[in-house]
């Protein structure tokens, strides 16, 4: 308590006044972030896209670094769409159940098991009709593959995204089909997948939900958020 009470003596909210939508200030934004982080990454460990999709699939509503104490167990048991398929549910529940909501993700992980080695023959699909057909696999999860793996731009909006996105005001929806879209506007073809990756890392570890730290944001100037804290 006494933290936290140290904490609102030292920032306070701050009311930032309305900046305008721009080409130029978005620009800028994507520019810094550029430089802040060069090459940004996904950080789910993976080895190949059957692994990364497992891996997104059991990153809903759990760390990055959860998943990724977990995978490793996980892909030295299953190797392949098949092997996934034929899961026992009791045992892959076991090996993933502390990402949280086990039964639901490993009730996932056999069905797209299930149809990738069926209806695809064991290869993954590499677009986003294709990829939106398996069990629980949205746009996010498709768009992290296309992306990562395939090479083709892709906008993944999760809830770092949704949520800087809407600080910056680079959008004014919560949908993140909209906000996809909306990025999509602004932002050049080619730069859509290490746009929104270094927007998603800048949620992650600066532009936090609760307490965002703004006294080491750099690209504090051109945010728009009128709940900024104030670094004066």
């Amino acid at each position: 308590m006494k933290g936290s009470q140290t904490i609102a003596h030292r920032i306070r909210r701050t009311r930032t006044k309305s900046l305008p939508f721009s080409k130029a200030r978005v620009r800028k934004i994507f520019s810094t972030l550029a430089k802040v982080t060069p090459k940004p990454e996904v950080e789910l460990a993976s080895s190949n896209p059957l692994e990364l999709l497992i891996a997104t699939i059991l990153s809903a509503q759990c760390t990055d670094e959860r998943v990724n104490k977990v995978t490793p167990a996980l892909f030295a048991r299953y190797h392949t769409a098949k092997e996934y398929a034929g899961a026992e549910p009791l045992e892959l529940e076991a090996l993933i159940r502390s990402t949280g909501f086990y039964k639901s993700k490993a009730k996932n992980i056999i069905a797209c098991g299930k149809r990738i080695a069926g209806h695809f023959n064991g290869t993954m699909p590499n677009n986003m009709d294709d990829l939106t057909t398996l069990p629980g696999v949205g746009r996010k999860t498709a768009n992290v593959l296309l992306g990562s793996y395939y090479g083709k731009p892709s906008v993944v909006v999760d809830t770092h995204v949704k949520r800087v996105a809407n600080r910056l005001h680079l959008t004014e929806s919560d949908d993140p089909t909209t906000i996809e879209y909306d990025i999509q506007k602004i932002l050049p073809k080619a730069q859509w997948t290490v746009g929104t990756q270094r927007l998603l890392l800048h949620g992650r570890y600066v532009c936090q939900a609760r307490l965002p730290k703004c006294e080491q944001c750099a690209i504090y100037e051109t945010c728009a958020w009128d709940g900024k804290l104030s670094i004066a």
